[in-house]
């Protein structure tokens, strides 16, 4: 639905569109989907001529802010979403109208609505103001056997309107010289996400690179994101969307300004621990549209071979600093200010020696286990994890590619897990004080030095 969506909000910002209302109605079960704009609207010659099917060749020079392309875009984006696809419009002051209907094709003829019949179903708004309505009914990919439940139904306009306040993002926010958009998604109005968090103190922002492909201009520019610790769990949440914060890393395509593709390295370099804060803006026009092979819907590209190998450089140039930001946050074997760490280092007699903290709490409550046998099998697993540490193995690495080595949470998500995981034991430990475990989460590794993430979580519990 979303990318559905996009394909038609893309018309309206053709249509020069200032505001743009989304309507998504279950209506008992039976879900319908109106989109208004305030563009120029169409004549009725215009309106027939757009529905259509291939209504524009992919070939034909357009103007720079044309986001379409083949002239299948509303045509196909409705149809997989409804078996109705109802457009009226309004240009001048005159009123057009016409429908498709997938059960009664009648030898392909389409339907023109007459004037009476367009001032009983268009939204009060059309009737005043120029703009184009498009109206989804019979939305069988939206329900299941001709129905939808209330949940499924909020589940999928949630999920439609965090992907196009991404996918719109430059439009909302009036970037790069574009016309501010409008979005008014079921009366609420959509605000920007910034996939690069460029408001952010931390956040690290890359010089624009200008490239060339076939004698056109293009750009791109890689941010660097902020460690998880400095960014609330609201901005994390947004950035992450559905499958996590490590596996939105990577290149952004824009065509137009209009987000197009994101979350992926086009097999440059695999999604991975230092990876995972580097997001790269590519910035091509529609005229480049062939070279990265652009598809109907506009939701896919390929990456032109000419320039897999100057985007890897920049990819390659980037890890490192990438990984820095996380070694920042790593463990120490010397703490300062009384912490408590994880591991612990043995020197005597020119003998170099780690072990773990027989002091760390988790690893006291293990040895202090009231079950005898639990607590010596602890103790013999301790002595195998020690015996075997990859001492040469990490000095090799270190001295090759020390930009590389990180053992840091990959992310907020997983540093909170593992919290939530520890936190009876420790609160046992505590005595059951909530006082008392704050205080000690304060002075012992890991958690000590992402204070704000644990302290934002045990408000969330409300333990603080």
């Amino acid at each position: 639905m979303p990318s559905a969506l996009a394909d038609l909000l893309d018309n309206s910002i053709k249509a020069k569109a200032r505001s743009i209302d989304i309507l998504c109605l279950r209506s008992d079960g039976e879900p319908e989907v109106r989109i208004l704009d305030d563009g120029h609207g169409m004549s009725e010659e215009e309106l027939c001529d757009a529905m259509r099917p291939a209504s524009a060749n992919p070939d034909d020079e357009r103007a720079d802010d044309d986001l379409g392309r083949f002239g299948w875009g509303m045509k196909s984006a409705s149809f997989s979403q409804c078996r109705h696809l109802t457009v009226l419009t309004r240009k001048n002051g005159v009123l057009s109208g016409a429908s498709w209907d997938l059960d009664d094709l009648a030898d392909w003829k389409m339907a023109i609505l007459e004037p009476c019949e367009i001032d009983k179903i268009a939204n009060r708004k059309l009737l005043e103001h120029d703009g184009t309505e498009v109206i989804w009914t019979k939305c069988d990919r939206l329900s299941e056997f001709g129905s939808v439940s209330s949940k499924g139904f909020n589940e999928i306009v949630a999920h439609a309107k965090s992907e196009l306040a991404l996918t719109f993002h430059r439009y909302i926010a009036g970037e790069f010289g574009l016309r501010k958009l409008k979005i008014s998604f079921n009366g609420g109005l959509l605000s920007p996400v910034d996939p690069f968090l460029r408001d952010h103190l931390a956040t690290q922002d890359g010089p624009v690179e200008h490239l060339e492909l076939e004698g056109k201009p293009f750009n791109v520019q890689a941010f660097i994101l902020p460690h998880f610790s400095k960014i609330s769990s609201h901005d994390h949440e947004k950035l992450g969307g559905e499958e996590g914060f490590v596996r939105n890393q990577g290149f952004y395509i824009y065509r137009q300004h209009r987000l197009i593709m994101h979350g992926t390295w086009f097999r440059l370099v695999r999604h991975g621990e230092l990876s995972q804060l580097v997001r790269i803006a590519v910035n091509i026009p529609n005229s480049l549209d062939a070279i990265w092979k652009i598809t109907v819907d506009k939701s896919e590209a390929q990456l032109p071979s000419g320039l897999r190998s100057r985007l890897k450089e920049i990819v390659k140039g980037l890890k490192g600093q990438s990984g820095k930001v996380f070694q920042s946050r790593g463990g120490r074997i010397k703490p300062t200010d009384g912490k408590t760490p994880v591991w612990a280092k043995y020197v005597r007699n020119g003998e170099v020696r780690y072990y773990l903290n027989r002091e760390h709490p988790l690893i006291v409550q293990l040895l202090e286990h009231e079950n005898a046998e639990v607590a010596q099998s602890f103790t013999a697993a301790l002595g195998v994890i020690e015996d075997c540490f990859p001492a040469i193995s990490i000095g090799e690495d270190f001295a090759v590619r020390p930009e590389m080595m990180n053992q840091s949470a990959l992310d907020r998500d997983a540093f909170v897990e593992r919290l939530e995981t520890a936190l009876p034991s420790l609160l046992a430990r505590s005595e059951g004080s909530f006082q008392k475990l704050w205080e000690l989460l304060q002075v012992t590794e890991p958690w000590a030095g992402q204070t704000s993430v644990v302290e934002e979580h045990l408000k969330s519990k409300g333990w603080w």
